[in-house]
């Protein structure tokens, strides 16, 4: 069974019943140690906004974030305070104890004046993934969250970024890097479309059940066509071109805010630059991402 934007409230709010009730064997089978780590993301989950990244959205935050050396964690650096993101297909692995674990979601909120981030896969795909030794043994489905928690870790949350080097190492730094550039992608609206989209109807009635209102899920996707904000630094400059070359996609350091005081990493994508019509030197490769 394939995860729908619109299934991911329902998702959620059962995964709160596993968090929210002490007897419950995600509870009761941990230690006290990773009590207050579950506490926090039960909070974060009840309060926070949810987001869906489709595919191509999330290869190339995955692309981009292996160019992305540190990244801010701030509030401010947040599509949402408090979030759950869920990614199409998933956004690689973390290991443990030699043991490749697929990572599909990523959760967050503030805690003690950090960020705290857990790395989240889905009950669908331990199913799948256990499949071929479903004869030797099988999964109580019912007594496994929607979302299974797989690391809970802090971030700073201060002003200065934060270098993927110093991560917590249980933490696998190209999915947390995919995190902070789709984040940083997610601010590009002239590369990323935003839609809404409601949860399914019985998910809805429940809600309005409890007196709330039916929640709604982002789901992020790159554009069909975007126009790429990159500028030549020399145009103006008295310096004119006899040819056009490939320019890769990259991060750059782009002023903005009140007197384009503040900086923020914002992603160029691949494009030509140069005269129109002018010769298009050749490169070995060359990688564009076009949809």
């Amino acid at each position: 069974m394939t995860l729908r934007p619109s299934q991911l409230p329902k998702v959620r709010r059962q995964t709160l019943r596993h968090l929210r009730e002490p007897t419950s064997p995600l509870r009761a089978k941990t230690g006290p140690e990773v009590a207050p780590g579950l506490d926090a993301l039960a909070n974060m989950l009840e309060v926070g906004d949810l987001f869906w990244v489709q595919q191509d959205m999330a290869a190339l935050a995955m692309h981009a974030g292996q160019q992305l050396a540190a990244a801010r964690w701030a509030t401010a650096d947040r599509p949402a305070p408090c979030g759950l993101l869920f990614w199409q297909d998933g956004i690689g692995h973390m290991d443990y104890q030699g043991v490749r674990i697929p990572v599909e979601a990523c959760a967050w909120s503030p805690y003690k004046g950090e960020m705290m981030l857990w790395l989240l896969m889905s009950r669908d795909r331990l199913v799948a993934e256990t499949a071929a030794a479903s004869h030797m043994w099988a999964l109580v489905t019912e007594e496994i969250p929607p979302l299974i928690p797989l690391y809970g870790a802090t971030l700073p949350a201060g002003a200065d970024p934060v270098s993927m080097a110093d991560i917590d190492p249980q933490l696998p730094q190209p999915v947390v890097a995919a995190l902070a550039s789709a984040w940083l992608l997610m601010q590009q609206p002239l590369l990323i479309d935003r839609t809404r989209e409601r949860a399914d109807k019985p998910t809805a009635r429940a809600y309005a059940r409890d007196g709330l209102p039916a929640p709604e899920v982002t789901v992020v996707d790159l554009r069909r066509q975007y126009t790429p904000q990159d500028r030549d630094p020399d145009a103006g400059s008295g310096r004119h071109y006899k040819h056009r070359w490939i320019v890769s996609g990259h991060w750059r350091n782009q002023p903005y805010g009140p007197g384009r005081s503040l900086r923020r990493q914002t992603w160029v994508p691949s494009h030509v630059k140069g005269p129109e019509g002018a010769p298009l030197l050749s490169t070995e490769k060359v990688n564009v991402w076009r949809r």
